[in-house]
């Protein structure tokens, strides 16, 4: 493969010191972020719509997108989408339902909410279990993950890149979330064009592979040579059914994953949390409209590698260890581009890992300062004391993922269906918590420790069921599916997420129920139904997003 010449370093390097620069601007344009910890954790009441819609972006986007997605996309086409596309009718319920809850009642962090609605002892367990998916979880696949990338499309050694984005994340983050803010416009701008470059080069190599001209002509080619990679509902007969099974992405699991991420998720709305309800409405409406070009970047790549591989090209690219790698897809189609704009594709890759990793770096460093280090180490610190213990958590969490991210087997366990599935081992109980939390004033701390304890071993217990069970009889209902490589029936992970939610969520209430004193529960919300009317052009954008979301679901079905 070719790698980086000159001209790509000089765009890389011009992208490096416009984020850089930028940021340093921003960080001393007002010298309270250095004390403050609200504007330091929330850069509150200081970022406008559009900042927060593409921070909200270039935090979600990152190596496991690019790779992963793309992977997916080679792997079963256009339906991997779905994930992007429910991801912004989730964002308009976010924005309609949730934040009006979170700005009202002035929450900061999730563990937060967790004290304010069911007590300390909940909030705690949820903190410390936040900061160990985040630290190593997240923040490790998205640094291991973004390494590997970036080697394989530069040929810097593997160490280097790891470091070189770390301390990169480092840099922003140090300045706090307005730094992260405002520079992840940038990102989002360098992420958007050179993404969308490299789909252009992608389809107009599929048009020059079959003697025709121009991006047109390439993506009618993939259609009609890959028909069965461009269906958003699949049928028992893919292949893939288990990942994506049928009208669960539309009716039932794929809302618990979208909703708990965008909802319910630290690394998330703490973009929206430090503004007034109708910029936070605005932001996510605007990271909405986003969300509906991402599988234009991380998907379609994907769709065309497949094509051209199918047809015998780059047959040795695609394999890791003697085997098909659908992962290798996006970095094949990057090595293929030419000079310059291979740099500005590699920056547009580099922005997403750089921006994810500031993004959950400044989500630690929020959880554990204000829920763990202020409210059992050091109650009376002073703003400037806990904007320090902010930044020391920062730096104290990237060298824990430097050091333990190669231990952790995370190139050998797949891309984004890996991290989607293993994160919702866990996601339906905190969902179950939160929704019930939201909107019914009698659920109980000891409803919320329950279905925070279940959710995993619940999961564990369905996943490792049909090992001890024969499942053929739910095929008839439509939730299991026969699994090719091993021979049983199955139940699809989202549909698990569903059964895991309704259980959750049956526990909460009965145990709600069962306490008289629930009746008069204190710590119940205050909810106003005025408070989630949407108005003005965040209702005809909203409405906007739904039916360009209802076309789209109509052409591809």
């Amino acid at each position: 493969m070719r790698q980086l010449q000159t001209v790509d370093y000089v765009v890389f390097l011009i992208y490096f010191v416009i984020v850089a620069g930028y940021g340093y601007w921003i960080y001393h344009k007002k010298k309270k972020t250095a004390t403050d910890s609200k504007d330091f954790f929330l850069a509150e009441g200081s970022l406008t719509w559009w900042a927060i819609g593409a921070s909200l972006i270039a935090s979600n986007i990152s190596a496991e997108q690019f790779i992963g997605m793309s992977g997916s996309g080679f792997k079963m086409g256009l339906a991997i989408a779905t994930y992007e596309w429910m991801a912004a009718a989730t964002l308009m319920i976010v924005a309609i339902f949730f934040m009006p809850i979170y700005l009202k009642n002035k929450i900061y962090t999730m563990p937060q909410f967790l004290t304010q609605r069911y007590g300390p002892t909940v909030s705690t367990i949820m903190a410390i279990f936040w900061l160990l998916l985040y630290v190593v979880v997240n923040l490790t696949s998205i640094l291991y993950l973004g390494a590997l990338a970036v080697t394989t499309v530069s040929g810097i050694p593997f160490w280097t890149c790891m470091i070189g984005l770390a301390v990169f994340a480092i840099f922003i983050t140090l300045g706090g979330m307005k730094v992260i803010g405002y520079t992840d416009v940038i990102q989002v701008f360098f992420l958007i064009l050179g993404g969308l470059a490299t789909t252009y080069l992608a389809m107009d190599l599929v048009s020059q592979h079959f003697n025709t001209t121009g991006v047109g002509e390439g993506f009618n080619l993939m259609m009609s040579k890959a028909n069965d990679h461009f269906h958003m509902v699949l049928d028992k007969s893919n292949p893939s059914y288990l990942d994506l099974p049928g009208l669960t992405i539309l009716i039932g699991g794929m809302w618990i994953v979208n909703l708990n991420y965008w909802g319910c998720n630290q690394y998330i709305t703490q973009r929206a949390l430090g503004a007034d309800l109708p910029t936070a409405r605005n932001g996510i409406l605007f990271a909405a409209f986003l969300k509906l070009l991402m599988p234009i970047i991380v998907v379609l790549p994907g769709i065309a590698a497949y094509v051209l591989y199918q047809d015998g090209m780059f047959q040795q690219d695609m394999l890791a260890n003697g085997e098909l790698n659908p992962d290798r897809a996006y970095p094949v189609l990057l090595n293929l581009l030419p000079v310059g704009l291979k740099g500005l594709a590699f920056a547009a890759l580099t922005a997403a890992i750089v921006a994810s990793l500031a993004g959950k770096a400044n989500s630690i460093s929020t959880i554990f300062t204000l829920d763990i280090y202020k409210k059992f180490f050091n109650a009376n610190a002073s703003e400037k004391q806990l904007v320090y213990i902010g930044r020391v958590a920062v730096v104290v969490a990237m060298i824990i993922a430097i050091i333990i991210s190669p231990f952790l087997g995370i190139d050998k366990k797949g891309g984004f269906q890996y991290i989607q599935e293993y994160t919702g081992f866990v996601s339906p109980g905190i969902f179950a918590i939160f929704i019930l939390g939201f909107f019914w004033k009698r659920t109980n701390s000891a409803a919320a420790m329950a279905a925070a304890l279940i959710t995993f071993p619940l999961s564990i217990l369905l996943k490792f069921l049909p090992k001890m069970t024969d499942l053929s009889f739910l095929s008839g209902m439509g939730f299991s599916a026969l699994n090719a490589e091993t021979g049983l029936y199955e139940i699809p992970f989202l549909d698990r997420m569903g059964f895991v939610f309704l259980i959750c969520v049956f526990v909460m209430v009965v145990l709600t129920l069962m306490d008289p004193n629930s009746k008069k529960n204190p710590k119940g919300l205050e909810v106003d139904a005025s408070m989630f009317k949407p108005k003005g052009a965040f209702a005809v954008g909203a409405m906007i997003v739904v039916g360009i979301l209802a076309m789209l679901y109509i052409v591809f079905w």
